[in-house]
């Protein structure tokens, strides 16, 4: 087995002799063994014969350039550069040639992005779908809800004072002036399977010839589903000013009779789901009648007594 080193490795042990005839010197080259990895600190001697000519010794530079060659190109073949040029380059600490790093085309976070371009995407497409469907849920809640109308039902009107006198308004201008005093009963039916509603109203008036005369409020109150009930409204009305409308009012002794006007609105509101979905409806009322200062008897109010709109 030929190991190979370099000239300075060679080391000649027994110089020739100028008086003799050439001999062919015996060179020895040391190398290590395999027992040296075992601790082993001898080293062994092989002895090579000598050649007439340098060039035919195996240790020429030639011959141990090129293996040197030949085997570091195992290992540094790849390091070569496009030129060829075999000297000249830099060599780091450990003596490896040095080289450039070779970059890769194209990013491996394209695939990141990618994949969190698709979340987002599907996450937006969730959103909207739930949107959709939930939008369509409440059109559905909300048309199922709509037909539904308080029902209002007017029953009586109790006139507990009326009075009929002249004065003079807050400017002293003489006039007729009225004063009523009266409670009204109504029934308000929610015929609505689901849902409960909030009741509410407008100020309920007493009108005379376009003038005011008693006023009420009905309280805003809750009222659950399937479910009727009976509210009580006071009207209250002290000494108000007639003015010209009540020339035609005649006072005897038999009383006065006052033809009046009962008209008010009816709101009611109904949550389906909670602010969210929300069902209004209003229904205007009016009904004529005719107050007697000498009666005490209620006044009932028939179906067709009233217009509900």
């Amino acid at each position: 087995m030929l190991h190979t080193k370099s000239e300075s490795d060679i080391t000649s042990l027994a110089p020739s002799s100028p008086s003799r005839s050439p001999k062919r010197p015996v060179y020895y080259v040391q190398s290590p063994s395999r027992d040296s990895h075992d601790g082993d600190k001898s080293s062994s001697m092989q002895a090579t014969p000598n050649f007439n000519s340098p060039m035919e010794s195996p240790s020429h530079p030639s011959f141990g350039r090129h293996s040197r060659n030949s085997s570091a190109s195992r290992f540094s073949g790849i390091f070569r550069s496009s030129s060829g040029r075999k000297g000249g380059r830099k060599r780091n600490d450990k003596g490896w040639p040095e080289c450039n790093v070779i970059v890769e085309e194209g990013k491996y976070d394209e695939f990141d992005d990618e994949k969190g371009f698709t979340r987002r995407c599907q996450v937006l497409l969730g959103f909207l779908g739930f949107v959709v469907l939930f939008t369509v849920f409440c059109l559905i809640i909300w048309g199922a809800g709509r037909p539904y109308k308080a029902e209002v039902t007017v029953k009586s009107l109790v006139v507990n004072n009326l009075y009929v006198g002249v004065g003079s308004d807050l400017s002293g201008v003489p006039t007729k002036m009225l004063t009523v005093n009266s409670s009204l009963r109504m029934s308000i039916y929610n015929p609505a399977t689901f849902y409960g509603i909030h009741v509410s109203s407008t100020p309920v008036n007493l009108v005379y010839s376009k003038i005011t005369v008693a006023t009420g409020q009905l309280k805003k109150y809750y009222q659950p589903r399937k479910s009727r009930w009976l509210v009580l409204v006071n009207l209250e009305g002290t000494k108000v000013p007639l003015y010209g409308a009540g020339s035609s009012l005649t006072v005897s002794d038999n009383g006065v009779q006052v033809p009046l006007t009962l008209e008010f609105e009816i709101r009611s509101r109904g949550d389906l789901v909670g602010k969210l979905v929300r069902t209004k409806h209003q229904r205007q009322i009016s009904c004529p009648l005719v107050i007697d200062s000498t009666s005490t008897k209620p006044i009932k109010f028939k179906k067709d007594s009233c217009t509900y709109s």
